[in-house]
């Protein structure tokens, strides 16, 4: 067995032994693969922290500006004012919490997320792939 099996094994025991209630209140959780020495060594890609910290920023005032607070501060009643889906929304979600097996408390922090997701893209209203992408941050802590 290779030090990165024992790893992945280890990863998935320990996995194994979170209750539901605990999984239920982490809200992403992203795969990192490893990355390799030609990749640490590139010139980084991707955006520039002051234009992704400008976007964070519209953001955060599009939230205060609509609900007085942070998404991440909502309670249930008030995220549905805000997390309004349409009715392609609606079926994903409806196939995402039976093919997942997602509590109620998982809904709404997929909605909090697909929210939030669409605030950084400066949408008004949250459209599918926001509610996807909120999705697959759930998907692989689903039990």
């Amino acid at each position: 067995m290779t030090l990165i099996q024992f790893f992945e094994t280890s990863n998935t025991r320990y996995q194994g032994k979170l209750s539901g209630p605990l999984i239920d209140r982490i809200d992403l959780i992203i795969d990192v693969p490893a990355v390799t020495q030609s990749e640490l060594t590139a010139p980084a890609a991707g955006e520039p922290t002051d234009i992704v910290r400008k976007r964070v920023a519209e953001a955060r005032a599009r939230q205060t500006d609509r609900q007085g607070t942070e998404n991440a501060r909502l309670g249930p009643k008030a995220l549905d004012d805000v997390a309004v889906l349409d009715d392609a929304g609606h079926r994903l979600m409806s196939n995402a919490m039976q093919k997942l097996d997602l509590s109620a408390r998982a809904y709404h922090r997929i909605l909090r997320v697909a929210r939030t997701i669409a605030d950084l893209a400066g949408s008004a209203s949250i459209a599918v792939p926001h509610l996807a992408e909120a999705i697959q941050y759930r998907r692989s802590l689903a039990r």
